[in-house]
Formats: C-alpha cells, sequence, structure tokens
C-alpha cells in the first residue's frame, strides 16, 4: 500500500509543479507560496477531522513536536526557494535539480538514520545525479 501512496505522491507532485509554474506567471513568489501554503494546511486539518484523529494532538510527545517543526520550517524553506526558482527558470530545469533531494535524501538517511546503502541504491543516485546533469547542462 505504501507504494501506491508513494506513487500517487509522485503525480501530484509533477502537477503540483506544472500547475505552479502556470499560476506565478505575473505573482510574487513568496504569495504565492503562502497561498499555495494555505491550501495545504486547510486540507490537512479537514483530513484531520474527518479521520477523527484531532485528539492525537495530545498525545505527540516534545521530541516529535521539535521535529515536526523542524520538518514544517524546511518545508516552507523548501517551497519558497521551489517558487522562486521556478519563477525565474524554466521548469524542465529547475524540476530535475529539486529533485536531487533523492539523493541528498538517501546521504542525510545513511549519516543521520544511520540506514545503509545497498549497491543498487548508490548506483540508482549517480544515475540520478548524472541524469539531472544531463537535463541541466
Amino acid at each position: 500500500m505504501w507504494f501506491v501512496f508513494a506513487l500517487c505522491s509522485s503525480i501530484f507532485a509533477a502537477l503540483t509543479s506544472i500547475l505552479a509554474k502556470i499560476g506565478i506567471n505575473n505573482v510574487n513568489s513568496t504569495l504565492a507560496t503562502a497561498i499555495r501554503t494555505s491550501v495545504v494546511l486547510l486540507m490537512s486539518w479537514g483530513m484531520v477531522f474527518i479521520t477523527n484523529t484531532h485528539n492525537g494532538i495530545f498525545d505527540i510527545s516534545k521530541k516529535s513536536w521539535i521535529f515536526i517543526i523542524l520538518s514544517g520550517i524546511a518545508t516552507g524553506a523548501s517551497w519558497l526557494c521551489y517558487y522562486r526558482a521556478l519563477q525565474i527558470g524554466e521548469a524542465s530545469k529547475v524540476i530535475p535539480i529539486d529533485k536531487l533531494s533523492i539523493v541528498i535524501t538517501m546521504l542525510l538517511a545513511a549519516i543521520i538514520l544511520h540506514e545503509q546503502f545497498t549497491v543498487k541504491s548508490i548506483i540508482g543516485c549517480i544515475l540520478i545525479t548524472i541524469g539531472t546533469l544531463l537535463m541541466v547542462l
């Protein structure tokens, strides 16, 4: 089931990029990010109440709060940078660079989470990096 959600995430992320590129024409990228974030906020809280999971907020540990908040800050910074890059650059070049986050995430997972690389994952990282360079240069 995780694969279905991951695939859907990929499809929606692709749509996000294309729809954003069209939508930010003649709109300040920071304002566009704030509007997008507001929509995400409403959708997220809507799902919390639809799934009746709002009571779980009291069970979140202090450590989890800290890391969820830090993740939110990282997301906000990522979105602000992404929208600005998308506004002033070509989508076909911005998006591959943005997807280098896959390689960076894998490196951070190895360093911080002590996840193990496999030969396949190393080859995958190398190919993603080479592919990104070929698409951008």
